[in-house]
């Protein structure tokens, strides 16, 4: 993957994209934004969006988003989501598209950690996470998608704080 790659403000544009458009073969289904009504509404609305969505553009065509949360309690603790285009996945491209939104956060954010939530599933994104330094913290059931699923929480220690 050439490493031309651009993460901006998420427009409003991209995000009717990702949310109406990008539409993920079963079992990955579950990520697409029309399967959870709240989360459709947080990516179409501006204001729900706000400053925590970002689109990753390569070549000015729209390859991911990433969304970027501080936690409440701990400023310099990021709650971190990433997405690819449909047709970008389970081709050994995650790795190094979550190591660039990685880098962005780290030189924007400047994080002492950085967790995630992923589906217990998605057996693939889990080994990505764990390739790039992300732990397993605990297992939870999460309330979406009008049902009830397990998630695996992870996290990252950031340039090697409390390690």
């Amino acid at each position: 993957m050439e490493n031309n790659l651009v993460i901006e403000k998420m427009s409003q544009t991209d995000s009717l994209e990702i949310a109406d458009k990008w539409k993920y073969p079963a079992p990955y289904n579950f990520y697409d934004m029309t399967e959870d009504l709240e989360d459709y509404e947080e990516i179409i609305s501006s204001t729900k969006r706000g400053n925590h969505y970002f689109s990753m553009k390569q070549n000015g065509v729209l390859v991911g988003f990433l969304s970027v949360y501080p936690c409440e309690n701990n400023q310099k603790e990021i709650e971190f989501g990433i997405g690819l285009r449909p047709d970008l996945t389970g081709k050994g491209n995650g790795k190094a598209y979550t190591e660039l939104a990685l880098s962005y956060i780290e030189q924007k954010l400047a994080p002492d950690r950085i967790w995630l939530s992923v589906a217990e599933f998605n057996k693939r994104a889990i080994k990505v996470y764990e390739r790039i330094g992300f732990k397993e913290e605990y297992k939870k059931m999460q309330k979406t998608n009008d049902s009830e699923f397990k998630f695996v929480v992870m996290t990252k220690l950031i340039k090697g704080i409390h390690e």
